[in-house]
C-alpha cells in the first residue's frame, strides 16, 4: 500500500471553512449495509433507531494555513523509487 492510494480530488467549495447555518442544514454521511447516502443533520431523528451507534466529531475547523517543504534525503528517495 502506498500512501498516494489515499489521494483524492476535493474541490474547495466542499472544504469547511466555517459552520453550516442554520446548524441543522449541515450535512450527514450516513452508512448502512447497502452502501452511503448524503443526508441533513435534520434527518437524523428519523435515521436513529434503538441500537444505532452514533459516532461525533466535535473537532473545529480553525482559520490555520501550514507551509512547509518536504525533503527527502537521497537514499530514502532511491529506495522509493524500488517501491510498488
Amino acid at each position: 500500500m502506498k500512501l498516494s492510494d489515499f489521494d483524492f480530488y476535493l474541490p474547495e467549495a466542499l472544504i469547511a471553512t466555517r459552520p453550516a447555518r442554520p446548524r441543522s442544514s449541515a450535512r450527514l454521511l450516513l452508512a448502512t449495509g447497502n452502501g452511503i447516502a448524503d443526508r441533513s443533520v435534520a434527518d437524523l431523528p428519523d435515521i436513529l433507531r434503538p441500537g444505532d451507534r452514533l459516532v461525533l466529531n466535535n473537532t473545529r475547523v480553525i482559520p490555520a494555513r501550514l507551509s512547509g517543504t518536504r525533503t527527502r534525503a537521497v537514499s530514502q528517495a532511491a529506495g522509493a523509487q524500488g517501491e510498488g
